[in-house]
């Protein structure tokens, strides 16, 4: 499921934003899993997150935050 930066250039503002948010939720079940021992796959935490990130500077990027 991992989305490489070219696919989530292609995507919509309401796209990412509703991807950011279902991140986020993964993100926190993901934790909440970590501090009960009952996490399957530790890395994940590490792909949620870059994800999570890639998506918010692309973000920062289309606000025009990005330009210098």
């Amino acid at each position: 499921m991992m989305a490489k930066f070219e696919d989530l250039r292609v995507k919509s503002d309401d796209q990412l934003s509703a991807d950011l948010a279902e991140l986020k939720r993964e993100q926190f079940n993901l934790r909440f899993q970590a501090a009960t021992n009952q996490l399957e796959r530790p890395a994940r935490i590490r792909e949620v997150r870059r994800q999570i990130a890639r998506i918010k500077t692309l973000q920062t990027e289309r606000s025009g935050a990005g330009k210098a």
